[in-house]
């Protein structure tokens, strides 16, 4: 198994390395504004843990991963008004895995509106903020 890497993307933000749109963060997970969302209202849950993917992390860093998932999508679903919500999550290159740090993608969603291609263009700094806001209202309604 290949070794965590601890100059990747997340673990940085983690550290305060690098800045972010944080939407929610307890002493387990942090969930923030994906920079290059497929929609509005894109959000990544990550652990605090130091785990590339699935396969390395702890049982208790998953667990706490799911929760805030559910609680993010939940948030999300309610702040963008959306249908439903896509949720993945991608493990190693092969499996689509880009930043080997564990992380959950949670997306709102509309029938009939495609997401956009992953891996796409940076969203502006102002609109990531104002859809972090949005976020984080509707977390404290739920």
């Amino acid at each position: 198994m290949t070794a965590y890497d601890q100059s990747n993307v997340f673990a940085k933000i983690l550290r305060g390395e690098l800045p972010s749109h944080t939407v929610y963060e307890d002493g387990e997970t942090l969930a923030i504004m994906d920079i290059m969302p497929r929609a509005d209202g894109h959000v990544l849950v990550i652990p605090k843990a130091a785990c590339r993917n699935v396969f390395d992390a702890p049982a208790d860093a998953l667990n706490a991963v799911a929760l805030t998932t559910q609680k993010l999508a939940r948030a999300v679903k309610a702040a963008f008004s959306a249908e439903g919500v896509t949720i993945q999550q991608f493990n190693e290159a092969a499996g689509g895995q880009v930043v080997f740090h564990l992380h959950v993608h949670v997306m709102p969603r509309f029938e009939g509106v495609a997401l956009r291609p992953h891996t796409g263009a940076m969203e502006k700094n102002e609109v990531l903020a104002s859809n972090a806001e949005k976020i984080r209202e509707a977390l404290k309604k739920i």
